[in-house]
């Protein structure tokens, strides 16, 4: 049992009813040097209308692995805000880049070792003509707080094979759908753009989409997705994990589907710019392996749906290759590509950012 689920939420409702007045509570997020989320609450006197209104604040670095003790402080320079689907009304969530003082001065630069957003927004600012979209298809596996057991599964065994898992129903084959719905209305609620849910090949597995999305945009909306799915699980006592080979064997590990296009591709006769897109990817294939996300050669092995790590592919409505031509775009010419080399766990900022920089800047 989670100590979690032992708190009454009934004696909490309470509490959440009490008028606050024109009190604004945000949560500040941001991820830490082990590329998990942090968070603390900021308690603002009344609603802020942009994101530039709302207050730098700062934290303690060296106990999240960001600085050292004796200069400890890192700043939190907000990015993106959204409804705070748990506490409601008018208080919010609010993405941050973690950025360092120049000098004895109150101007901030971005802490190059934990800040891939500020360079992916240097990338997407040189790319605005080529309107890049993305739509990131977000697989994750869920646990019992032991953090070894897929929920549903037996303790110290295995369910029935590979099958009946995927887009299921009933609750022979469906485990988790409640975390699975409550993240995506939470989703909705705070003002992710969340495309849609379905059930995925391993039994405990799910996928979310997040898209489409332009630019850096794409990045903040799954960040903050994969916040809330935390916190959705954190109040149903189980365990996301966004492994890419979260369960070793003959089951499928976990990606994060990159689906992309440029106005070029979407237009009439975008077909060729959509396979030459492609070649650029393969170019550079290796370099884009490198950052797609750690463990993914665990994932990339020519099985369950996957190409080969150290090779590149391509092909119409092939889900075995490293990057798959949609059937309804080969047929009407233009639309998009989908890169499926992406782990789970990848850094939506360097991956979104990447794949500009290789297929539009070409470097």
């Amino acid at each position: 049992m989670s100590y979690n689920t032992l708190l009454d939420y009934g004696v909490y409702r309470d509490y959440v009813s009490l008028d606050m007045g024109s009190t604004v509570l945000a949560e500040y997020v941001w991820i830490d040097a082990k590329g998990t989320f942090r968070c603390k609450t900021k308690t603002l006197e009344t609603e802020c209308k942009t994101v530039e209104d709302y207050p730098i604040w700062n934290f303690d670095g060296s106990s999240t692995g960001q600085a050292p003790g004796h200069d400890s402080e890192v700043y939190l320079k907000p990015a993106a805000v959204f409804k705070d689907p748990w506490r409601k009304g008018a208080h919010v969530v609010v993405l941050c880049e973690c950025v360092l003082p120049v000098g004895d001065t109150m101007k901030f630069k971005p802490q190059p070792e934990f800040n891939t957003r500020a360079t992916a927004l240097k990338i997407f600012d040189r790319c605005k003509e080529a309107k890049p979209w993305y739509g990131i298809e977000q697989e994750y596996t869920l646990f019992y707080d032991d953090c070894r057991t897929p929920f549903g599964w037996p303790n110290k065994g295995f369910p029935a094979p590979q099958g009946p898992y995927y887009c299921s129903a009933g609750a022979e084959n469906a485990y988790g759908r409640r975390v699975a719905d409550a993240h995506y209305r939470a989703c909705v609620y705070a003002g992710v753009k969340v495309a849609g849910i379905n059930a995925e090949v391993m039994a405990g597995q799910w996928e979310y989409q997040i898209g489409p999305c332009e630019g850096i945009q794409s990045g903040d909306h799954v960040m903050m997705s994969r916040y809330v799915m935390y916190r959705v699980c954190e109040d149903y006592g189980v365990v996301v994990s966004f492994d890419p080979k979260p369960i070793s064997g003959d089951w499928n590990g976990a990606g994060a589907h990159t689906n992309y296009s440029t106005l070029k591709m979407r237009s009439e006769g975008g077909y060729g710019e959509i396979i030459e897109a492609i070649k650029k990817l393969e170019a550079k294939h290796m370099k884009h392996i490198e950052n797609y996300g750690k463990g993914n050669e665990r994932r990339l092995t020519g099985h369950h749906e996957t190409a080969k790590i150290s090779e590149f592919t391509y092909g119409v409505a092939d889900r075995g290759a490293s990057v798959r031509i949609p059937r309804t775009t080969f047929l009407e010419k233009k639309g998009y590509l989908e890169d499926r080399r992406p782990a789970s766990n990848m850094d939506p900022y360097i991956v979104t950012a990447l794949i500009a920089q290789t297929t539009i800047l070409g470097e």
